[in-house]
């Protein structure tokens, strides 16, 4: 099964471009009901409302604008104010609401992936390793349900891959009493790389929490091949398993500069395929935003009007 493709016109694409190149200056408050060609707004709210088994949709022929070297002597582009950023602010305010985590990348509502000079191992987006299939951010309860990469730039091989995996595809390969292990609390979940860039601790593990849950015929998944592990035999067991079904209906999206992946967070895991850098400034280039469709009230109140949610520490009494 594929996803859907939602290629734009020459129409939309320029109409897209001007509007994020003002929304970027004025941030994604003020992204109204009208910001979107329609077309492209019934695509996004279709998906919202139905993400299908696969959990994402290609969308292609965006704009990318003029782009800067990925990197130069080793100092990562960052291209604030650009185009691209203001792309990420309307698909994310169509999708839900745009959101970054105070304990991530100090709140940035737009990241930048690329391959970072000495870091070629991280498991993270600074690497240039395989890195297997996860959500983003397992470790917190306000995780988002949707997450977008906008493709600026491939790799010089142009064969790097964003490698997606859904729970609901892999769920046909699973049998009975894999899915019941999978879905008891015994699971535990570290804090991603990008959490602790910056920490001398290493925090506690959330959980215990389920791998898989939600409906029987619709589940949604909760899942870090890096991070989430079981202290029991059989959940071991039934994360491996998982693993292997997700490689198993993995789709290899190799994404073109234009391109944007989005992803219900819920439903899709995601990887990427090993690829070389050179550091010469033609690197592989994505920006990443994420997008969530509800935040309990009281977290809004510790937010006090900003996008991005608190430290966990100060949020963790709320669950």
């Amino acid at each position: 099964m594929t996803a859907p493709l939602f290629e734009l016109t020459d129409q939309e694409r320029s109409a897209l471009w001007r509007q994020a190149e003002t929304t970027v200056h004025h941030g994604p408050d003020g992204v109204g009901e009208d910001a979107l060609p329609a077309r492209v707004k019934d695509a996004l709210h279709d998906f919202g409302r139905d993400p299908g088994k696969t959990g994402y949709m290609l969308l292609r022929g965006l704009e990318v604008g003029v782009l800067p070297p990925t990197h130069s002597d080793g100092e990562p582009a960052t291209l604030p104010g650009h185009g691209t950023a203001g792309l990420g602010m309307l698909i994310a305010e169509t999708l839900g609401t745009m959101i970054g985590y105070a304990d991530e990348k100090s709140g940035a509502l737009v990241h930048n992936v690329q391959p970072l000079p000495g870091e070629e191992t991280r498991i993270e987006g600074s690497g240039s390793v395989a890195f297997d299939f996860h959500i983003e951010n397992v470790h917190h309860p306000l995780r988002p349900d949707f997450i977008g990469l906008i493709c600026l730039r491939q790799d010089h091989e142009r064969t790097a891959s964003t490698r997606i995996a859904s729970c609901r595809e892999a769920l046909e390969l699973l049998k009975p009493e894999t899915v019941r292990s999978l879905r008891q609390c015994q699971f535990h979940s570290n804090y991603p790389g990008s959490f602790t860039r910056d920490s001398t601790v290493e925090p506690a593990p959330s959980g215990p929490h389920p791998v898989l849950f939600g409906s029987p015929e619709k589940p949604f998944i909760r899942f870090n091949s890096h991070n989430t592990t079981s202290l029991n035999k059989a959940g071991r067991a039934a994360l491996r398993v998982l693993a292997e079904a997700l490689e198993h209906v993995c789709h290899e999206v190799v994404l073109r500069p234009g391109d944007c992946a989005v992803l219900n967070n819920n439903i899709a895991t995601h990887g990427r395929s090993a690829f070389t850098p050179r550091y010469d400034g033609q690197d592989r280039w994505l920006r990443r935003f994420y997008a969530i469709k509800s935040i309990p009230h009281a977290v809004r109140e510790m937010m006090d009007g900003s996008r991005v949610l608190p430290p966990l520490p100060a949020i963790e009494g709320i669950w």
